[in-house]
C-alpha cells in the first residue's frame, strides 16, 4: 500500500512538473494607451465575426482553463496594400469555457463567475475594444499595436503577428501572446493586490491567441 501511494504521489508530482514547465507565451509589451493617428483608409475591410476566434487560457496552481471569446465586429484598414488602421469590438458576454463539459454545473459556475464584478463585470462592461495604434517589423517579426480596452481601463499592447491577403479577403492572426490582468483591474485571486492568498492565487497572466478574417467593404 506504502509502494502504491508512493508510486502515485511521485507521478502526481510529475505531471504538475510538466504543467508548471510548459513554454509560456511571451507578455504582450505593455504601456500606456497610445493616441491613434488618423489615416485615410485606401481599403476597408469589415471583420467576419463567425470567421474570426479568440482563443484564451488562464492558469492557477492546480491547473488551468481555457476557452473562447466572440468578436461583435469590427473593421480593419489598409492603405498602400499594408495595415493602417482598425478598430474591433470583443462580445464580453460571449465568453465560453471549453475544458469542462458544458452540461457540467462547473462550466455554467465558473463561466458565470467570468462574467461576474470579481473579474470582467460583463453587466457594466459589455465590451472590449481593440484599435491598432501601429505595425512595424521588428527582428524578422510583424508586430502589431493597439488600445486595449477592458473594463475602465485602457492600455497599449504590441504583439507578433501575420497578415495574409488573396483576393478580396484579408486575414491577420496572432501568435499565442499573454496580459497582465493586474493591468486591467481583473482583480479576484492576484498577488498584485491581495499578499494573503497563499496556494489560492490565480495567475495574472492570460493566454490569447486571435483571428481575424475580413472581407472588403
Amino acid at each position: 500500500m506504502k509502494k502504491n501511494f508512493l508510486s502515485i504521489t511521485i507521478i502526481s508530482a510529475l505531471t504538475l512538473f510538466i504543467v508548471s514547465c510548459k513554454d509560456k507565451a511571451k507578455e504582450a509589451t505593455t504601456v500606456e494607451a497610445e493616441a491613434v493617428t488618423e489615416v485615410t483608409p485606401e481599403t476597408v475591410y469589415t471583420a467576419d465575426a463567425g470567421a474570426s476566434t479568440i482563443e484564451w487560457q488562464g492558469f492557477k496552481p492546480t491547473g488551468s482553463h481555457n476557452g473562447t471569446i466572440s468578436l461583435e465586429s469590427g473593421t480593419l484598414n489598409t492603405t498602400d496594400g499594408k495595415i493602417s488602421g482598425g478598430l474591433f469590438t470583443i462580445d464580453m458576454a460571449s465568453i465560453v469555457d471549453l475544458d469542462i463539459p458544458a452540461d457540467k454545473e462547473g462550466n455554467a459556475k465558473l463561466v458565470g463567475h467570468l462574467k461576474s464584478p470579481d473579474f470582467f463585470d460583463v453587466e457594466k462592461y459589455p465590451t472590449a475594444k481593440f484599435e491598432i495604434t501601429g505595425i512595424n517589423e521588428t527582428e524578422g517579426k510583424t508586430m502589431l499595436s493597439g488600445n486595449l480596452t477592458l473594463k475602465d481601463a485602457t492600455n497599449n499592447i504590441t504583439f507578433p503577428v501575420s497578415v495574409s491577403q488573396e483576393n478580396d479577403s484579408i486575414t491577420l492572426a496572432s501568435e499565442t501572446f499573454t496580459i497582465d490582468r493586474s493591468k486591467w483591474n481583473v482583480k479576484f485571486g492576484s498577488k498584485s493586490f491581495f499578499d494573503d492568498l497563499g496556494d489560492k492565487f490565480i495567475n495574472d497572466d492570460i493566454e490569447l491567441k486571435i483571428k481575424v478574417k475580413a472581407a472588403k467593404s
